[in-house]
């Protein structure tokens, strides 16, 4: 790594020049295309791991929210550096971007440790709270421990994504996460069910698969961010003795979008236990929903990474109208995005649930599950948008307000409160009614920021 610091920049940063319908495309279509590849890999895991069973299915669906609270924690952390060094930089403060860069790479250490230790310790407990049949549950273990002992790779991928990201440099950022998409797409097959010189490792083979694609891609973007990204400096150094200032900072952004993201864990660990008081295809169903989902859900986060950096910067640089042209283009793309979903989730549940091996009674639960819950779509792609608004501006404590709310207050006992009806069906309106919820707390929000930062700038 240089040690060497950078003091000037050859010109001033495209965030704040550009004009910013054509920024926000060039910095959000390589995130969005690299987080469509990373939705598809996940569905092609599952769609691998269907064909050896529905209760090979149904365990990596009890994993998940062990798997979404690693990513919280990544990506919260990821979150709070992509804010505080779009913002240093925008101040053309290099230093301080710097110093959140290094702190950002040393906190992602100490996650990566923490989930080590964890899949030592708790996956056997945790995946059998969830289910007492005993084949998903040795599935559920051996898949989860590979995950989290080897779990090093995705938070130094999301990690050096980030600094990428916030830097301007998104095809960088998307050629790494490509890399580990591609990467995990071809071992797939080959570990789960023994092809070519590979044994045959089930769902273990699915794991290994996903942790060797991440630490390829985490390897690819140090390598990036050493050879191309010259508005930070990376040290051993520094890294080893974090700035205190920054890591309050990144964590002052971080920590309610860590503890939001960390809600949607609880929240399927909770719905997971809802719809086994069903049927264990319930839970299977709920899972297919998930990873069909992120198709449609991937693009707006992407499209909203790109677009926070955007913000942070002009709001660092005082730039109102820049805001408000970002905020409006970001709105009516993803509102285009998540439309299309639900049309698709409405006209074709039935072929896409056979893309994971459904039998007839996984479909006759999942068709009418994708269509109610899709209809929540459009109004999620409005609460979405506003929320990284929200995270750009350092105030994602509004964000987790509204994550509580939606996903532990509403939506949560409204699921087991329809359960009690005995037709599962009734379950998935519990999505729409706590979107609507979102959406209320969204919009009484927004009111208060525009009010009292956008219109002061």
């Amino acid at each position: 790594m240089s040690t060497t610091e950078n003091t000037k920049p050859v010109a001033e940063n495209k965030m704040g020049t550009m004009p910013v319908k054509r920024l926000i495309l060039s910095m959000s279509l390589p995130m969005m295309i690299s987080m469509l590849v990373q939705a598809l890999y996940n569905i092609v895991d599952s769609i691998f791991v269907a064909r050896l069973s529905e209760d090979a299915l149904t365990a990596v669906t009890l994993a998940f929210p062990m798997q979404n609270l690693m990513i919280a924690l990544g990506s919260g952390t990821g979150v709070g550096i992509n804010a505080l060094l779009s913002r240093s930089l925008g101040k053309k403060d290099y230093e301080e971007a710097s110093n959140a860069a290094n702190t950002g790479i040393f906190l992602n250490i100490i996650n990566y440790v923490v989930f080590a230790l964890l899949g030592l310790v708790i996956v056997k407990p945790f995946i059998a709270s969830q289910t007492d049949n005993a084949t998903i549950a040795r599935y559920g273990v051996t898949y989860l421990t590979w995950i989290c002992v080897l779990s090093v790779g995705i938070f130094f991928q999301m990690t050096f994504e980030r600094l990428l990201q916030s830097t301007g440099m998104t095809t960088l950022s998307m050629v790494s996460q490509l890399s580990g998409a591609i990467i995990n797409m071809i071992l797939d097959p080959m570990l789960i069910f023994g092809i070519g010189p590979f044994p045959k490792l089930g769902v273990a083979g699915a794991a290994i698969a996903t942790v060797f694609g991440q630490v390829t891609a985490a390897c690819l973007g140090l390598y990036l961010n050493i050879s191309k990204n010259k508005e930070i400096t990376l040290s051993l150094k520094s890294i080893l003795h974090p700035n205190k200032q920054s890591m309050k900072q990144i964590y002052f952004v971080g920590i309610p979008s860590i503890a939001m993201m960390s809600i949607g864990s609880i929240m399927t660990y909770l719905l997971n236990k809802i719809l086994g008081m069903f049927s264990s295809t319930a839970i299977a169903v709920f899972g297919v929903y998930f990873k069909l989902q992120s198709f449609v859900f991937m693009p707006i986060f992407g499209l909203n990474n790109g677009m926070i950096p955007v913000l942070s910067f002009n709001y660092g640089a005082r730039k109102k109208e820049r805001i408000k042209e970002a905020l409006s283009f970001s709105l009516k793309f993803a509102f285009s995005i998540m439309l299309a979903g639900s049309i698709i989730f409405e006209l074709i549940p039935q072929t896409l649930l056979k893309l994971f091996d459904a039998s007839e009674h996984m479909i006759t639960i999942g068709v009418p599950a994708l269509r109610i819950i899709a209809i929540h779509f459009p109004i999620a792609a409005i609460c979405i948008s506003f929320g990284s608004m929200f995270q750009a501006f350092a105030k994602s404590t509004y964000s987790l307000v509204i994550s509580l709310a939606r996903q532990l207050i509403a939506l949560i006992p409204a699921a087991w409160l329809l359960a009690q009806t005995g037709n599962l069906n009734y379950v998935w309106f519990a999505f729409l009614i706590a979107e609507i919820m979102s959406l209320t707390m969204t919009m009484i929000f927004y009111r208060k920021i525009h009010r009292e930062i956008i219109e002061t700038l």
